[in-house]
C-alpha cells in the first residue's frame, strides 16, 4: 500500500482477483455508482469511498475485467545503470529476450583532480551502458515493434529516457504504456518477473 498523492491511497490486484476486488469494496461500502472513462473507471460508494481504477493497456473499450484479462503482446524494457534487460511477452510467455550488463562506478572519489577524472570515466562507463542499453532494444524488441501492443518500461527513470531518445527506437516510443515498473538491477529473474508487475491493476482509495 502506497500514500497516494491528492489523498487516499494506492492498492493494486492482479486481472484474475479484480472482480473480487470490485466485490468486496461494494459490500465493505455499499452500492457503487461506476463512471467509466478510457483510462480511468471511477467508483463513487453509499458511504462515500471512491476507487479510481488505472485501465491498463487503455483505452477502455468493453468491461473492465474482461480488458484487463485479455492476453496482449507486450514488449519489456528495464534499465538501470547496471544494465538492461528487455522481452516479448505473448501473454503469458517470454518469446523473446536478452540481459545486457555492463560496470557503472556509482561513487564519486573524493578530491580535486582525482574526483574529475573519476567523473569523466563514470560519465564514460554510462554512455557506453546505454549505448548497449539502446543495442539491446534495437535486438529483441525492433523486429517485433509491429506485432506489439504496447511497450512497458522499468528501472530509472533518466536512464530509460536516454535509451529510448535513440533514433532506432523511434517506432517503440509511442507505444509505451502504463506506469514505470520498479525493480532492483535488470537481469533475466526479473524480466521473468515482470509479467505479473505489468499486468497489475491500480486502485487509488479514498475512504470515507
Amino acid at each position: 500500500m502506497r500514500q497516494a498523492a491528492g489523498g487516499g491511497r494506492w492498492v493494486s490486484t492482479s486481472p484474475e482477483r479484480l472482480q473480487r476486488w470490485l466485490d468486496g469494496f461494494a459490500a465493505r461500502h455499499g452500492p457503487v455508482e461506476r463512471t467509466a472513462g478510457p483510462d480511468v473507471v471511477r467508483l463513487v460508494a453509499e458511504d462515500g469511498a471512491v476507487a479510481e481504477l488505472e485501465v491498463p493497456f487503455g483505452p477502455l473499450v468493453d468491461g473492465l475485467v474482461e480488458h484487463a484479462l485479455r492476453d496482449r503482446t507486450v514488449g519489456v524494457l528495464l534499465v538501470r545503470l547496471g544494465g538492461c534487460a528487455c522481452g516479448v511477452f505473448q501473454g503469458p510467455r517470454l518469446v523473446a529476450s536478452k540481459v545486457t550488463t555492463r560496470q557503472v562506478h556509482g561513487r564519486i572519489a573524493a578530491g580535486g583532480q582525482s574526483q574529475q577524472r573519476f567523473a569523466r570515466r563514470r560519465e564514460g562507463q554510462v554512455r557506453v551502458m546505454l549505448s548497449a542499453a539502446a543495442d539491446t532494444a534495437v535486438r529483441v524488441l525492433l523486429p517485433a515493434a509491429a506485432t506489439l501492443d504496447a511497450v512497458v518500461v522499468g528501472g530509472e527513470r533518466t536512464a530509460v529516457d536516454a535509451v529510448l531518445a535513440d533514433p532506432r527506437l523511434a517506432p517503440l516510443r509511442p507505444l509505451v504504456t502504463g506506469r514505470l515498473l520498479d525493480g532492483p538491477d535488470p537481469r533475466q529473474a526479473v524480466l521473468d518477473a515482470s509479467y505479473d508487475q505489468l499486468r497489475a491493476v491500480w486502485i487509488r482509495v479514498v475512504d470515507p
